[in-house]
């Protein structure tokens, strides 16, 4: 018995160093990048030249939630996370043409009291690239001819956790590249401004990548992302339909809303994938703020309900 909570105790203890580190190395690069930025500020120099046709943006942000207990007669969790986000968009306009690249980057950890495991709260990597060049017809207006690319995966290997007869066990159900999605389609560019616009292409290839891993093994009739026994990859073919909208509610508030929607042509057209995000930016300074995200996602290839996610923090920001 002695030795068996001996054992609790470094497995404990070695899950905190692995988030403490994690932590750690955050604030060591937001120590690191903000002496560079705040000097770049100062000078007022851009990489680009100031009169060239590109507006380039982004931010860092640190995301951070702890809460700890002792003795609580209330009951409660210590649990303790961090998340560390990059958001950056390349814009390009002159002479009627207009390309929007944005990249998008996260990962987080998390630590629940009592938890075997650390487990992530956030992970992702996204390129959306569009161009698009306007109707010589101006009575049209702000509508132009289009077309996209949109690449999406994640960094490190998802479970699904369990607990049986008090032991808490986890099964990998994804990991780098597997899987990864890849967009390309033309179609319909409408842009009020790089904060306002929806795309619509009718003419949308899509390729499902995964590892092989996942389908050696998958049961009659059974898919992986839907993708088919023993393949590693899955094409379809359909339209396509994505927005991003980004508002200031208040003096210190924005709510920034990214839509996409898509339907194979090839199975089940009624069939609709989302993947609906909405976030929440509250500033409490010029790099202090609140961030409350909700994500929702249906794909029947992965699971078929809605998939909800949530996530709230403290974050530190710096634009970059």
């Amino acid at each position: 018995m002695k030795k068996e909570f001996n054992e609790i105790k470094i497995s404990k203890c070695f899950k905190y160093i692995i988030l403490f580190r994690f932590i750690k190395k955050a604030v060591i690069l937001i120590l690191f990048l903000y002496p560079l930025i705040s000097n770049t500020q100062e000078k007022q120099v851009d990489s680009l030249d100031l009169n060239s046709n590109w507006e380039k943006s982004g931010k860092f942000t640190f995301l951070g939630n702890q809460s700890s207990y002792s003795y609580w007669t209330s009951g409660g969790q210590t649990s303790i996370s961090g998340t560390i986000k990059i958001d950056y968009d390349f814009n390009f306009e002159n002479n009627g043409w207009n390309w929007d690249t944005k990249l998008i980057t996260a990962y987080g950890l998390n630590s629940i009291g009592g938890s075997k495991f650390i487990k992530k709260t956030d992970d992702i990597i996204e390129i959306n690239s569009l161009l698009g060049k306007k109707f010589t017809n101006n009575l049209i207006g702000n509508w132009s001819y289009s077309s996209f690319l949109n690449f999406k995966t994640q960094w490190t290997k998802g479970f699904r956790y369990n607990s049986s007869n008090g032991e808490e066990t986890k099964t990998e159900l994804s990991r780098f590249f597997s899987p990864a999605y890849l967009q390309i389609g033309i179609g319909l560019y409408w842009r009020k401004s790089k904060d306002l616009w929806v795309n619509f292409a009718p003419a949308t290839g899509r390729l499902i990548l995964v590892n092989k891993y996942f389908t050696q093994n998958l049961s009659v009739g059974k898919t992986y992302f839907g993708v088919k026994k023993n393949k590693n990859n899955r094409f379809e073919l359909g339209a396509s339909l994505s927005s991003y909208f980004k508002v200031q509610l208040l003096e210190n508030v924005e709510l920034e809303n990214r839509l996409s929607l898509y339907s194979d042509y090839l199975e089940n057209p009624g069939n609709i994938d989302l993947d609906y995000t909405i976030i929440t930016i509250m500033k409490v300074n010029k790099h202090l703020t609140t961030n409350l995200t909700f994500q929702f996602i249906y794909d029947d290839n992965s699971i078929e309900r809605l998939q909800v996610r949530e996530v709230m923090g403290i974050g530190f920001t710096l634009d970059i």
